[in-house]
């Protein structure tokens, strides 16, 4: 088994016409999706606040904002986090699962799920 990797959409929530297609590796080990923080000041996406992240580096802070995300045909709202030039953009788990999609890790692509309402 490989990485996954995508093309999606990140648009600005506010002004969903300001958007740019991205290409992200997947890691269902993340919470979080990291967008480089260049990708998202140029479509004006506003910092809503900061958060502590630990790594292999040890920990540091990064401003996390709120996104729009386009895969296919589905839309979805959810954190992302204005990544340095020293982080790696991922898709996190709370985009992958707002989306309603699951890693295929054998077919190295992702795949819509029914969701759970309870």
């Amino acid at each position: 088994m490989g990485f996954t990797r995508i093309t999606l959409e990140i648009a600005n929530v506010a002004q969903p016409e300001r958007r740019r297609t991205v290409q992200l590796l997947v890691d269902t080990g993340a919470l979080m999706t990291v967008v480089p923080a260049t990708v998202l000041e140029e479509l004006g996406i506003q910092p809503v606040t900061q958060r502590r992240f630990r790594g292999f580096g040890g920990v540091s802070t990064r401003r996390v904002g709120i996104a729009q995300f386009t895969y296919q045909e589905d839309v979805a709202g959810a954190p992302v986090v204005f990544g340095e030039p020293e982080d790696t953009p991922v898709m996190g788990v709370t985009t992958l699962e707002a989306l309603g999609y699951e890693v295929d890790p054998a077919n190295e692509r992702i795949v819509r799920v029914e969701s759970l309402l309870l």
